[in-house]
């Protein structure tokens, strides 16, 4: 039995080192926390199963900081020894679409998972799936290559390190 490739299909909105309420223009920190328990995670509203990903993945949420319990969108990493790979980005549903609340959320936390793979000792080195329609927004908002045909995206050490820059100064 196959296991279906899942493929990220979440826009970058905004590069920034905070999140930027798009109703009021109000500018919130933010802080990266890791989801342990899966037990007390709510999966409803979430178009993939984030439990599972607890169970078998490290999970982190995208909260603003002082208010940890709202979450603004989740990444689940495994961690491949040289770099990390990046199996699901998903922006929380309220800041989907041209309604969304806030912008920057999902820039936050690829910054997030090159700053792990820096910390690992990977050179900021990360990879992911994208969804084709996608892949020419990640080279551009994100400096992510595409290796060859493939879905496969890479985001090398440069790019990694302007990332992190941005996000983290």
């Amino acid at each position: 039995n196959l296991k279906k490739l899942k493929k990220s299909s979440v826009k970058i909105d905004k590069l920034t080192n905070s999140i930027l309420n798009r109703i009021s223009g109000d500018v919130f920190n933010t802080e990266v926390i890791r989801i342990e328990n899966h037990s007390k995670f709510d999966s409803t509203k979430w178009n993939f199963d984030w439990k599972k990903e607890v169970k078998d993945n490290e999970v982190y949420k995208l909260a603003i900081e002082n208010n940890p319990d709202v979450i603004q969108g989740l990444i689940s990493l495994s961690d491949k020894s040289f770099y990390i790979f990046v199996n699901l980005i998903e922006n929380a549903y309220f800041n989907i679409g041209k309604n969304k609340i806030y912008e920057g959320v999902a820039g936050n936390l690829f910054a997030f998972a090159c700053k792990l793979s820096m910390e690992r000792g990977y050179y900021g080195e990360i990879s992911f799936h994208s969804k084709t329609n996608l892949i020419n927004h990640y080279k551009k908002n994100l400096g992510a290559e595409r290796v060859g045909d493939s879905t496969l995206m890479l985001i090398r050490n440069t790019a990694a390190i302007k990332l992190i820059n941005n996000f983290y100064g």
